[in-house]
């Protein structure tokens, strides 16, 4: 008898043992989706050591929560609701348990379809409004979640394409090195350039308040090299990526990079753009040639090669993230419906094909 029970407990070690490893093996990841289809809302998927994909499940029934991001303590998350009512969308926000995402609060968005978050160290949000043309401030509150809408910086302007009649504020960044805020708005084709003052609750231009990009151009994300001097912006209409960096305490535009091949005539337009911890690629999305355009970035100007292509395995892929171990790169292609992963050659920044999960219109991934 006691033989049998000392079998039993060295079993339950051992199974208690197996599954903590399992779970430090698997890596979890939110995405975000759009709810027209059979998607309800944000879901959790994970990725394994080898690269291979699974489906956690539904972890928040929301609307269309194509943008979500986390608060730099890991402990909240907050979603963009595009629903546009009255000519604003709105901003959820979840506190983040292990096994579900509990709801904490709505803000308004200042401006109709909100598209984009990011949140700083100090745990302060910004979100773009696309059709608003305006960019929205926030603070997180981990009890409560958001705060209010504390202040709105409204665009103004317009480019030449039938895309570009009105300010379409796209993404909007704290810079990492200093004080100021830098939008990309499609729609005015510049970037915009400001401080918030945190005593007055508003936002203040800089000296330079934008910069224009080349006509058509169409910025949409931008990404920051780990040097942070280097600023690229991925631009949608015209499939480019520029480069632009500070000269005499004003940001230029040092140089433009296709992302398509040279004898590609179909229709596409740039999604996403990101770089890798080690400053050496950087990676964006193609909607339309459906791949991923991969550079190598020149480390002492910051100028791109373009060294090859890889399909995404999927049409129309939107934003894609690279894992924190930086081996895998994991894609969300939104009119197929899946999330593809791809293990990530540290050496010359290729990609090579793992896994794919179906997703339902999956348009964001975050770890």
């Amino acid at each position: 008898m006691k033989n049998y029970l000392f079998l039993i407990i060295v079993l339950a070690f051992m199974n208690c043992k197996t599954s903590n490893i399992d779970s430090q093996e698997e890596t979890p990841f939110f995405v975000g989706t759009y709810t027209s289809g059979e998607s309800e809302g944000i879901y959790k998927y994970a990725i394994d050591q080898n690269g291979i994909l699974k489906k956690i499940g539904l972890f928040a029934k929301t609307n269309n929560p194509s943008f979500i991001a986390k608060s730099n303590d890991g402990k909240t998350l907050v979603a963009v609701d595009e629903t546009d009512v009255e000519g604003t969308g709105f901003i959820k926000s979840y506190r983040i348990d292990k096994d579900s995402l509990a709801y904490l609060s709505t803000s308004k968005s200042g401006g109709a379809h909100p598209c984009f978050l990011n949140i700083n160290e100090y745990n302060e949000v910004l979100v773009a409004n696309y059709t608003g043309g305006n960019v929205g401030f926030y603070k997180i509150d981990n009890q409560n979640g958001l705060t209010n809408l504390q202040a709105v910086q409204q665009h103004f302007g317009k480019g030449t394409t039938d895309r570009q009649e009105a300010p379409h504020a796209h993404s909007a960044y704290f810079h990492p090195n200093k004080n100021e805020i830098i939008s990309a708005d499609l729609g005015t084709n510049e970037l915009w350039f400001s401080n918030f003052n945190d005593s007055e609750k508003s936002f203040q231009f800089k000296d330079q308040k934008t910069l224009k990009l080349e006509e058509g151009a169409g910025p949409r994300h931008l990404a920051f090299h780990p040097n942070k001097n280097w600023l690229y912006t991925l631009n949608e209409l015209n499939n480019t990526v520029s480069l632009i960096i500070e000269k005499n305490n004003e940001y230029v535009i040092q140089g433009t990079f296709s992302m398509l091949p040279k004898n590609f005539t179909g229709y596409s337009k740039g999604a996403d753009i990101h770089i890798s911890a080690d400053g050496k690629f950087l990676y964006a999305s193609n909607r339309g040639h459906n791949s991923i355009a991969i550079f190598k970035i020149d480390k002492v100007d910051g100028s791109l090669e373009l060294i090859g292509f890889e399909s995404t395995k999927g049409d129309g892929p939107r934003n894609f993230a690279i894992s924190p171990n930086e081996d895998f790169l994991i894609v969300a292609n939104e009119k197929t419906s899946n999330i593809v992963s791809f293990k990530r050659n540290a050496k010359n920044g290729k990609l090579s094909f793992v896994s794919e999960i179906k997703a339902p219109n999956p348009v964001c991934i975050l770890f």
